[in-house]
């Protein structure tokens, strides 16, 4: 049972120190909808989106009111479109981002491929049509798998992808090529993730489902300011605590709005996902723990205690804890990051060792818009392996914007926020990318 002091105790969280349910998401199943041709199959996608999620903006927004949680986003999942698609996957796409304007979310998640071990042509006939599709519609979001522990990683499919985002980022030059911040190349993506631009419905989920991503950085900032100048185990014992009591209010209102929808709950995401609102930041967490800024040398140290000391609270509050669960690290979209690389102290390296340790990878990184599409995929291919050898999720959504240089900076609005130009290694690797072929999986993947 969810205590009613448990709830209490939330309200100086949610007024003083940003904490909010970040989203709730709907997956819902699309592997019915396959028809003869994908203007049939479209139909029958917006159909059945606009039916199943008809009302999960109402629910969410009534939930808000009565519980008192605020509830930023409202949004939907679906089955990796390339399961369902065929030669014009852009006519699904229009029929995605339609019916999400229809139910009134904020984002639809799933325009994905999973290419991991392999391609089918209905995967690659997907991922080429990325740049136009992200640059006519508004809310839909996309993803592509290229590698796992299990399979290694697809380094055709890491080529094709650094293509992909610099052509992308070219087609939406008049928003600083903001269509790549709708889009994420995977290792080891998981199929339950409610967190954009990441999220779709995985195969082995149910027919209709509710995830719920809760985030609160300023209110585990808070936590360590009375426990200032105190050991490290104490630091661990009280980011567990609140990640606990967080967790809890997540778990109440993912139950009650798959109960108003008359659908399965899935699972709560616990992940620190900041905002550009200062005192909502994970690394101000990270200062507070003693380091002057985000990247000084323990940086990684720490950001590996708070997220494991996340995921250890979350686990003690819900048996359904799940997604990605722990601490972001995007830039943009995180005040105290974009001051540590404006200041210098935070690198594109030193994010890259701090991925290692985090719940996701790099991301929303601006670079410079002359970066070659080969040059992305050496950085997509990085984080990928950081993912294979490690069984972790990794991933990479970055944006070289057009026409902009180190140092410049973007400003993206809203929850995106704004970025400074991060510098890149810019050191040929064309003949590394051209090989090709399939990096083999580890040899700690064989457990059977």
């Amino acid at each position: 049972m969810i205590e009613t002091n448990e709830i209490l105790q939330t309200m100086q969280m949610i007024h003083e120190q940003h904490f909010d349910i970040r989203t709730i998401t709907m997956g819902i199943s699309l592997l019915d909808c396959r028809r003869n041709t994908d203007a049939e199959t479209a139909e029958y996608v917006y159909e059945k989106v606009t039916r199943v999620a008809k009302n999960l903006v109402k629910v969410g927004e009534e939930l808000e009111a009565e519980i008192g949680v605020p509830i930023v986003n409202k949004r939907i999942s679906v089955t990796p479109v390339s399961l369902i698609s065929g030669k014009d996957p852009l006519i699904i796409a229009m029929a995605l981002d339609e019916a999400a304007k229809q139910v009134g979310v904020n984002f639809i998640g799933g325009f994905t491929a999973l290419m991991h071990k392999g391609s089918t042509r209905a995967e690659e006939i997907l991922i080429e049509a990325m740049p136009e599709v992200f640059a006519k519609t508004e809310r839909l979001c996309g993803s592509v798998n290229v590698g796992s522990t299990r399979s290694g990683i697809n380094m055709d499919a890491v080529r094709k992808m650094g293509s992909v985002v610099k052509r992308t980022a070219e087609l939406t030059a008049d928003s600083d090529g903001f269509g790549c911040a709708k889009l994420v190349v995977f290792c080891n993506a998981v199929e339950d993730n409610p967190f954009m631009a990441g999220a779709f419905h995985g195969i082995g989920e149910p027919e209709c489902v509710i995830n719920v991503g809760v985030s609160g950085p300023g209110v585990v900032q808070r936590a360590l300011m009375d426990v200032h100048g105190q050991p490290f185990d104490v630091l661990a014992e009280t980011i567990k605590r609140t990640a606990f009591k967080i967790t809890r209010v997540g778990q109440l209102v993912a139950q009650e709005a798959a109960r108003r929808l008359n659908v399965p709950f899935g699972i709560v995401d616990l992940s620190l996902a900041p905002t550009p609102a200062r005192g909502d930041s994970v690394a101000y967490i990270l200062s507070e723990m003693g380091l002057e800024m985000a990247g000084a040398p323990g940086t990684t140290a720490a950001l590996a205690m708070l997220n494991d000391m996340v995921k250890k609270g979350g686990v003690m509050a819900s048996s359904s804890v799940g997604g990605l669960s722990g601490a972001f690290i995007p830039v943009s979209e995180d005040i105290g990051m974009i001051e540590a690389a404006q200041a210098g102290c935070l690198t594109l390296e030193k994010m890259e060792a701090m991925t290692c340790v985090c719940s996701v990878g790099l991301d929303m990184i601006a670079i410079p818009g002359d970066t070659s599409a080969n040059t992305i995929s050496g950085i997509i291919a990085d984080e990928a392996a950081i993912g294979m050898v490690n069984n972790k999720t990794t991933a990479v959504r970055v944006i070289p914007a057009p026409g902009k240089v180190a140092g410049d900076t973007v400003n993206f609005g809203g929850l995106f926020g704004y970025a400074p130009i991060m510098k890149v290694n810019n050191y040929n690797n064309d003949e590394f990318i051209e090989r090709g072929g399939r990096i083999p999986a580890p040899l700690h993947s064989l457990k059977n």
